[in-house]
């Protein structure tokens, strides 16, 4: 008796999830009716949609955020080069160029990192400064 109560319950459940899976395929356009071009395979998808990115470059000299914890980049913890600190780091994105900046003001570039990395871990913007030096303050850095 159970069994059949079994069998009929993992019946139920196979019939809704194959009806949930037409009723998808049934909502997707239909790729005979419009010519698909192949995505640029070098075009990086920026994650964020446009309504969440910043103003565009023209208007601002960069972006920055702080990381206060360790930065590990490809598996390696990233130290400044000048006084081997490992964290604290004011992250800055200009120009499409990736800098760190340790909190004794030493800045690196980083090449492993670029905007595309910034945008999925900096988050929405909150303020707006006029110099480098403002933005350094308000952080506290």
């Amino acid at each position: 008796m159970f069994k059949r109560k079994r069998d009929n319950r993992e019946w139920r459940e196979t019939q809704r999830a194959a009806q949930e899976m037409m009723q998808w395929a049934d909502r997707q356009p239909d790729p005979t009716s419009t010519p698909q071009q192949d995505p640029d395979p070098t075009a990086v998808d920026d994650f964020l949609p446009p309504d969440l990115l910043s103003a565009s470059q023209g208007e601002l000299a960069g972006m920055m955020m702080p990381w206060r914890g360790q930065l590990i980049v490809d598996g390696e913890v990233r130290t400044c080069p000048q006084c081997g600190a490992d964290r604290d780091w004011m992250i800055l994105s200009t120009r499409g160029l990736i800098l760190l900046r340790c909190h004794a003001g030493h800045e690196t570039p980083e090449p492993a990192l670029d905007t595309v990395w910034f945008n999925r871990n900096s988050g929405p913007m909150e303020h707006r400064h006029t110099t480098l030096e403002d933005g350094l303050k308000y952080f506290g850095h």
